[in-house]
């Protein structure tokens, strides 16, 4: 089912999230609307209080994949990145953030099995961009500088 993605001013983007305690069919539920809401909505990641839950949950869908991330935790960060990013919780303006070259993350899956995943460039400034999510920030709180988008490329 696609959800509705909260915009900038609601409260829930900026809470610091509950962990997942029950890996269940209502994880399973709210996995599988974040991963066709964040395709519908073309975008490289969701996280679920960009759709009004304040549970430790992420979808990130790259290039190396699709991945589901429960109660991830970031356990080494190497080297710098800057680049554009864009956010669907902050329609019609981009920003440059400073972000790791290189991520290394633990998490669960929606079966409750824990993994490991190393992300570098893009993938790990996806990571580091929804992982943020779950601590109530968004990226222009760290960007170094904030601009519109020409209405076209909203």
């Amino acid at each position: 089912m696609l959800r509705y993605v909260v915009q900038t001013g609601d409260p829930v983007l900026r809470k610091k999230c509950e962990k997942v305690t029950s890996f269940n069919g209502e994880l399973c539920a709210l996995l599988d609307d974040m991963k066709e809401t964040v395709r519908a909505e073309s975008g490289a990641g969701l996280a679920a209080p960009q759709i009004g839950i304040s549970k430790r949950v992420v979808v990130i869908d790259v290039e190396e994949g699709y991945f589901e991330i429960v109660n991830p935790q970031i356990i080494s960060i190497k080297g710098e990145q800057t680049g554009p990013e864009g956010c669907l919780s902050v329609k019609g303006k981009q920003g440059t953030v400073v972000r790791p070259q290189k991520v290394k993350a633990e998490y669960f899956d929606r079966k409750g099995k824990k993994h490991k995943l190393t992300a570098e460039g893009f993938f790990a400034r996806a990571v580091c961009h929804e992982l943020d999510h779950l601590d109530g920030i968004l990226y222009i709180d760290k960007a170094v500088e904030v601009y519109d988008l020409p209405p076209e490329e909203e």
